[in-house]
């Protein structure tokens, strides 16, 4: 029982990076009903923005560790906030007129971009970074196994909870979320009615990408060592969240989120480590055969 109840801590932190990065898929989609598949690398660049900017502080002297993780939270989400909106501009805008393939085609020339342009001006060899945020605290004790959660883990948790529940605000009692739900009902009667869909859209990449750069902080300080192609791998297991939640959800992207970080951490717990990827993506698999619009999608109702 120990042994399950530390898996379930290490899965719940886990879910709560993927249910971060899952946020912005499913927020483009419900908007513009197409997938940036350039978002998993948006993560990795803010993860190396904060590795860049942890790096900067100690240079300077700052090594007040609260201080320090505020200025450089603040700084990822500003800075990744730009790449957001940069992709937007240039790999969305242009095409959003065009053949449903053309922007996901940008998309995936942009990914493959962001990662060359990362490992050309980083280098392709991962990226270490010295722990932090240390410390732990007990929970259960038998003597034969110790079941803790660590500080990094608790704001991973606290921080994830705090933007999910910012964020729901935002979408349900704000003008900015008023024309995103507007946006996502229908695009066109939204322009129609005085709602700029150009800046909804481009403040909609901007959000996604700043939530992402949290995640890529986070997940920097979690593993402590991140590379170039971090991005890819976090992005299709984030994106597998979105759809096995409900894509286009926002408590759909959390809760696919947790269940792809819970699956992978008791798969390699109680199976084999090697298999943890297969095993997600097969209940994602029967979840599509059973429950074709995920956990808490809803079919989509094209009137004519």
């Amino acid at each position: 029982m120990e042994y399950f109840l530390q898996q379930l801590i290490n899965g719940l932190t886990l879910g709560s990076i993927y249910g971060l990065i899952a946020i912005g898929y499913t927020m483009v989609y419900g908007i513009i009903g197409m997938i940036n598949f350039a978002h998993g690398d948006i993560f990795m660049v803010g993860a190396f923005i904060a590795l860049i900017a942890f790096l900067a502080l100690v240079a300077i002297g700052l090594t007040a560790v609260p201080v320090a993780l505020l200025i450089v939270l603040l700084v990822a989400m500003l800075l990744t906030a730009l790449y957001g909106w940069t992709v937007e501009r240039f790999a969305y805008r242009p095409l959003r007129g065009s053949f449903r393939l053309a922007p996901l085609i940008s998309a995936i020339g942009m990914s493959i971009a962001l990662q060359n342009y990362i490992q050309i001006a980083q280098g392709a060899r991962v990226k270490p970074l010295q722990p932090l945020v240390t410390g732990n605290y007990p929970l259960i004790d038998s003597g034969a196994f110790h079941v803790q959660i660590s500080n990094i883990q608790i704001i991973i948790i606290v921080v994830t909870v705090a933007l999910m529940l910012g964020f729901s605000w935002v979408v349900s009692s704000t003008r900015l979320g008023r024309d995103m739900r507007a946006c996502a009902q229908d695009l066109k009667m939204a322009a129609l009615v005085g709602v700029d869909t150009d800046r909804t859209i481009s403040l909609t990449f901007v959000i996604g990408a700043a939530l992402a750069s949290v995640a890529g902080v986070m997940f920097l300080l979690y593993y402590g060592v991140i590379d170039f192609f971090i991005g890819f791998v976090a992005g299709v297991k984030a994106f597998t969240a979105a759809v096995l939640g409900g894509i286009g959800s926002l408590p759909g992207a959390m809760l696919g989120g947790l269940l792809i970080g819970l699956i992978e951490v008791f798969w390699s717990a109680y199976f084999s480590v090697q298999y943890k990827d297969v095993a997600a993506f097969s209940v994602l698999v029967l979840v599509l055969i059973f429950m074709p619009t995920g956990i808490l999608g809803r079919p989509e109702v094209e009137k004519v």
